[in-house]
């Protein structure tokens, strides 16, 4: 049909996404990631808000706003709008100003909802035609993880919109079980791992995105977090699981209501069906619509086709160069907060009928 363009995730750079709460280590989790030998090739922008400094890492100003550390890394600082300062250091890369990168990494602010980010990362041709979202990290602080999700959505959204969850100040608690349970609650499909002030290897922090670093190939089962989802061959239309985020008296109504399930289908899908499922979505509980990953077998192509959005916003679909393996189900995941699997599967089977 020619609708959807080629996928070409792997010339992109991969641009890695690290928020979390106030206080939860994000900062500390950067400065060891960018003390590491196979690191040094990363371009890392910070919010000019930090809380904790970078500066004496800092060896050599290039101008104003960016800088390169002791280590070989390229870091500047959100000044004003984040696509500007991406586009900025792309700019100074292909002329020679700054030394070259082959990632980027963004830490936001303790506040931030990081699904701007991932929007602008998905869907603004100025900044998609050169750059994937690669990973989002999220850091959670066991000492003040609960208080905060409790009290705090901001604190939720960053952990269920996350691929990797890194629990900090482990040392400082004596158990993490029941954190680490009510994380699985609100995104059973992200990695979580505990980390020791920072310390990590980062080949277990990044390569969250389409393409496996390792494997230099696409890597669907991984990118839809199947793991998390136990039952391997759904009946067309009914979801692996539909996981809801544990709730009870102690609990704020912030995580009460996310949600996650896979809906699969056997049979091939038709393309204008699902624009149209997708769209009503969106315009009727695209605030609730936190996350969706797909991949389609639709009539008509041969390969398969890749869906991803976060809230209103969808990366334009990507056909694959092939199927990677011989599943061909149509295997779509949300992550949502108050919409149900239920309510998902009515609303195609509504437009379903309507066709």
């Amino acid at each position: 049909m020619g609708l959807f363009e080629t996928d070409r995730s792997a010339q992109r750079l991969p641009v890695s996404l690290i928020t979390g709460f106030l206080g939860s280590g994000k900062t500390t989790l950067l400065n060891r990631l960018l003390r590491r030998d196979d690191m040094k090739d990363s371009a890392v922008i910070i919010n000019e808000y930090g809380e904790v400094s970078l500066d004496h890492l800092l060896v050599e100003r290039v101008d104003g706003e960016v800088a390169v550390l002791a280590s070989g890394c390229i870091c500047c600082t959100i000044r004003s709008d984040l696509e500007q300062t991406l586009r900025d250091l792309l700019v100074k890369r292909d002329r020679g100003e700054i030394p070259p990168f082959r990632r980027i990494l963004v830490e936001t602010t303790g506040l931030a909802d990081p699904a701007p980010i991932v929007q602008l990362l998905l869907n603004n041709p100025l900044v998609s035609h050169f750059l994937r979202l690669d990973t989002i990290v999220t850091t959670v602080d066991a000492v003040n993880a609960s208080h905060q999700l409790d009290r705090q959505y901001e604190a939720v959204k960053q952990v269920a919109l996350a691929d990797r969850l890194l629990i900090t100040k482990r040392d400082l608690v004596d158990d993490v079980g029941l954190l680490e349970l009510r994380l699985r609650q609100l995104n059973p499909g992200a990695r979580i791992e505990t980390v020791d002030h920072g310390e990590i290897d980062p080949a277990q922090l990044f390569g969250a995105g389409l393409i496996d670093p390792e494997k230099k190939r696409i890597d669907v089962a991984r990118w839809l977090n199947e793991h998390a989802f136990a039952e391997p061959h759904a009946h067309a239309g009914h979801s692996h699981h539909d996981r809801h985020a544990h709730h009870d008296h102690d609990h704020h109504d912030h995580d009460a209501s996310i949600t996650s399930f896979m809906l699969a289908f056997d049979e091939p899908l038709d393309w204008m069906a699902v624009t149209h499922w997708l769209a009503h979505l969106r315009n009727a509980r695209g605030a609730d619509l936190l996350r969706v990953k797909g991949i389609l077998n639709l009539h008509g192509e041969a390969a398969p086709v890749v869906i991803h959005g976060v809230h209103h916003v969808f990366h334009p679909p990507v056909a694959l160069a092939a199927w990677p393996d011989s599943d061909r189900r149509s295997r779509i995941v949300f992550i949502t907060r108050g919409i149900s699997r239920s309510d998902v599967l009515e609303l195609w089977r509504a437009v379903r009928a309507a066709a």
